[in-house]
């Protein structure tokens, strides 16, 4: 069974939170944290605060 996530990221560098949904946890924060033009791009500590697991992807949205 496949879940889908929604999470809260935080950035000490910027002092913002991001807000997302995925189907992979992991491996979205690894994206967050490299180098790439979108807004987490600007730094490369963003930090899982919270996130909720669903078993449909519109539990997530």
């Amino acid at each position: 069974m496949s879940y889908y996530y929604f999470y809260i990221l935080f950035s000490r560098q910027l002092d913002i939170f991001y807000i997302g949904h995925t189907g992979n946890l992991e491996e979205r924060l690894r994206k967050h944290n490299t180098n790439h033009k979108g807004f987490t791009g600007k730094a490369n500590d963003w930090e899982i605060v919270y996130s909720e697991e669903f078993d449909t992807k519109s539990g997530a949205y």
